[in-house]
């Protein structure tokens, strides 16, 4: 055990009581522990993916496809951008937590949660100033087109001013699953999300406040989240209830979570400006095609929600079992989520071929934006079964503490790789599918690499040897 950990810390109440709950992470059906953690996950999922697809729809029905365009478009590209380096950098945090979780000792669980939450204070602040002074040049750096290029910055500097609730909220979720409940952020999240819509319906439709009032929507449900999830911290019994007067950084825990949540928050950045990237040739192309683009985005999320949610349960299962010195179920668990995810994304593609044109009108009754935006799907969707071993080998390796190496695969295999499609094989023939073409190209090879590097197993036997136990 690390010289940081405290015997005495260890068997303490709370853990004796959780002791009477069997943990299914750790313990029992690898299959059982998996999906009981994935469903509340994916179902919490959903409805975070509700709060900007609510906006999108709202704003697209009630305030025209460039308002879409400035909602659901570059925005959402440059957002993820910022907040996913945020979000790679927590999930370090939610690493450590587990580990020390599934080694039942509670000190260190409450020490790493209060450092987290500090983390999201700090972070959030930080976020919010850079993104207000950077969203006008953000926008112009992606082209966006004049017609909706106001709405956009708008948009961008309304949203940027909930990024501390947002912080605080996620990493208190975070907290949460790392510990092994998922019902708690999902129920939070349910409350949020129908406070979205209330609010989304009354700026947009009733008050007419266009992308400002889906903005402020967002910012106010961030807010009501934030406060529900500290309420819930407040209460628990388990080793991070939330006392005030222990928000303090603990040096060697924050250096641990920026180890390894660092790499995972740079290869969000790269894989972004990647995507950013894409958005700008996206919007070379005009109006029509950027809002079809903005459409499918929010669409086609029901498929990155889907496999993320898998991903951050396998995390969970591999810290804790990590922590727990039973690294033959992490194995296991691997095994049983590539076999699931694999169901899920040919079924997910299977219902888009099917029901593709019903989807797009939730978002726009534009006959050209849906035509265009079925074009993308079909090309698009097949290939979403070659990415899965790339989020949940990488979901696995990370929850072992192991972050450097994912992070090398991806960034060379899904961003380098898509530059040099981009800069050297687009231009030989500027069409919109020829773009998207480094989507399929770049999943398949990163998925070869990541299944080769599990396989070889040297992740385990280093960080087995020198990082948590």
């Amino acid at each position: 055990m690390d010289k940081s950990v405290n015997p005495n810390d260890r068997n303490n109440s709370s853990f004796d009581s959780a002791e009477k709950n069997k943990n299914f992470i750790t313990e029992g059906p690898v299959w059982k522990g998996l999906l009981s953690f994935f469903f509340p996950i994916l179902f919490g999922t959903v409805f975070q993916q509700l709060y900007n697809t609510a906006d999108a729809i709202i704003v697209g029905q009630f305030a025209g496809k460039e308002s879409l365009a400035a909602v659901a478009g570059g925005t959402a590209v440059f957002v993820t951008l910022l907040v996913g380096f945020f979000v790679g950098i927590s999930s370090g945090a939610g690493v450590i937590v587990s580990q020390f979780y599934g080694a039942k000792n509670e000190g260190e669980v409450s020490r790493a949660s209060h450092t987290a939450l500090m983390l999201a204070l700090i972070s959030g602040a930080v976020m919010s100033v850079a993104g207000f002074l950077i969203s006008p040049l953000a926008m112009k750096l992606i082209e966006t087109p004049a017609d909706f290029y106001d709405k956009s910055v708008c948009y961008l500097r309304i949203y940027f001013a909930g990024m501390i609730p947002m912080f605080v909220y996620n990493m208190g979720s975070g907290i949460f699953r790392a510990t092994g409940d998922s019902k708690t952020p999902l129920y939070v999240l349910i409350a949020g999300c129908a406070a979205n819509v209330v609010f989304d319906l009354l700026f947009v439709v009733v008050l007419k406040k266009d992308v400002a009032g889906a903005a402020w929507a967002t910012v106010l449900c961030q807010t009501l989240s934030m406060i529900l999830i500290l309420v819930k911290m407040k209460r628990t019994s388990q080793g991070f209830r939330l006392k005030f007067s222990k928000l303090a950084v603990t040096p060697h825990l924050l250096k641990k979570m920026v180890q390894i949540g660092i790499p995972a928050g740079m290869q969000s950045v790269f894989y972004t400006i990647s995507n950013l990237i894409i958005q700008s040739d996206v919007n070379s192309f005009g109006t029509v095609t950027a809002a079809a683009w903005a459409a499918y985005g929010r669409i086609d999320s029901i498929y990155w929600m889907t496999i993320n949610a898998f991903a951050i349960a396998l995390t969970t299962f591999a810290g804790q079992n990590y922590g727990a010195g039973k690294i033959a179920r992490i194995h296991q668990g691997t095994k049983n989520g590539m076999f699931m995810g694999g169901a899920i994304a040919l079924t997910v593609t299977f219902f888009f071929m099917l029901f593709g044109k019903a989807f797009f009108r939730l978002f726009t009754a534009d006959s050209e934006v849906i035509q265009t935006g079925l074009c993308m799907m079909r090309f698009l969707s097949p290939f979403f079964v070659v990415y899965m071993p790339v989020e949940l080998l990488a979901a696995v390796i990370r929850g072992t503490g192991c972050t450097f190496i994912p992070t090398v695969i991806t960034c060379f295999g899904v961003c380098v790789l898509r530059l040099f499609w981009l800069i050297f094989i687009f231009p030989l023939n500027r069409t919109m599918l020829m773009a998207f073409a480094c989507y399929p190209m770049t999943w398949t090879v990163t998925a070869v690499i990541f299944i080769i590097y599990y396989r070889c197993g040297k992740w385990l036997k280093d960080y087995t040897k020198s990082s948590f136990l």
